[in-house]
């Protein structure tokens, strides 16, 4: 499920949507989001690893179908892929309108 430029910054009208910053920023906050709310009321540094280290098949709402975050114990990897390939043209960020 991925979600348009607008969903990232309409909150933050401030947010530059161009800006990769503001993509990874988001990205990163979603999955804090998703640990805090696997956590439960335990907010113990102990309980939030082992919620980091539990993350199976989140996906972002910004990312391309397909791609998931997983993570356990002994991988801390979250995206893992032998390949990636190009199956598109490049999109620019112009093209968006503010």
């Amino acid at each position: 499920m991925s979600a348009p430029a607008s969903t990232i910054s309409a909150p933050y009208s401030g947010g530059d949507q161009t800006s990769p910053f503001t993509v990874a920023g988001y990205a990163v906050s979603e999955t804090l989001v998703r640990v805090l709310r696997q956590c439960g009321d335990d907010l113990t540094r102990e309980n939030v690893m082992r919620q980091a280290a539990n993350l199976k098949h989140f996906q972002s709402g910004i990312s391309l179908p397909g791609i998931e975050i997983d993570t356990s114990p002994t991988d801390y990897f979250p995206i893992e892929g032998e390949s990636w390939k190009l199956f598109g043209p490049t999109i620019s960020s112009e093209s968006i309108t503010r």
